[in-house]
This record gives C-alpha cells, structure tokens and sequence, in this order.
C-alpha cells in the first residue's frame, strides 16, 4: 500500500511532453557523440563491406536517362564475370576455377589441386529493367553496366 492519496498517483504516472522531450534530447546528444557515434559508424562500415578483400566494390549512380553500376574486379577475366538481369535486380557473379597439376614420371606422382571461388553481388533497383536495353563493358578490371531508365507516357488531366 502506498501512503499518498490515489489521486496524486493518477498524477505521477502521467508523463509531461517536456520531459519525453528531454528525454530525445539526451539520447540524441548520445548517439551523436564519442564513443557511440564511432561504434556505429564502424557498424555502418561493416555492413558495406561485410567480408574485406572478398567482396568486389559496387558502386551504383543514377542520372536523368540511366542507373550506372561500376564494379571493381581487378585481375578478373572477362570470361569469368557472368551477369543475371532479374526484372529490379543485377547479379554480377566472378568465377575464379585454378587446376594446379604436377607429373613425376620417374616415381609414377600425380597431383591435382583444384581451387574454386565465386564471388557474388546483387543489386537492387527500384525500377523493372528492360534486359533488351542493358549494355555492358569490360575494361581495365571496371565492369560498367548501363540501364536506361523507362520513363512512361505521361497523360494529362482534364477538367
């Protein structure tokens, strides 16, 4: 039991705006400030990048006509990229298949070491992509892939 009247307990367990306000406030200033904001920042950052030197870098820009995704696969051939264009997405996937083979004849030894990788990307778009339009060009270890923007018929309203 508690020794104040019930009508000034009503009171107390009503929240005043100003102090809710208040409340924001401080949490704001907390996440804005050190060591906070740096710990996040570091989580931001992992998240771009989850998985250092394994993922390729991606780079999306959009203009007025056109998205321009621009990845950096430095060393890849052009026969180990493969593109999948899904109606809102672009799949960029790099194969990369090394057989290391040794012979001594003179003690009958074979070996055969075969490493795989693949490496993957998938970028969303907010638009459905005509894969008929999508060009894309190899050169210098930049992949560039251009998707023009379908812009519809615009239709005036009458009165």
């Amino acid at each position: 039991m508690s020794s104040m009247p019930p009508g000034d307990q009503d009171n107390q367990k009503k929240v005043k705006p100003e102090h809710f306000r208040d409340f924001i406030r401080t949490m704001n200033d907390f996440v804005h400030e050190k060591p906070v904001k740096g710990f996040l920042q570091s989580i931001d950052e992992f998240f771009n990048s989850p998985f250092p030197g394994v993922a390729f870098p991606v780079q999306v820009r959009e203009t007025e006509d056109e998205y321009i995704i621009s990845a950096e696969l430095p060393g890849v051939k052009k026969e180990q990229i493969l593109l999948n264009i899904l109606p809102n997405q672009v799949s960029i996937s790099v194969d990369n298949k090394e057989i290391e083979t040794k012979e001594d004849l003179n003690n009958h030894l074979f070996q055969k070491r075969v490493s795989q990788q693949r490496l993957s990307r998938t970028i969303p778009l907010p638009v459905v992509i005509n894969d008929k339009m999508v060009k894309a060009s190899y050169r210098d270890g930049l992949l560039n892939i251009r998707i023009p923007i379908i812009k519809g018929k615009t239709i005036n309203i009458e009165d």
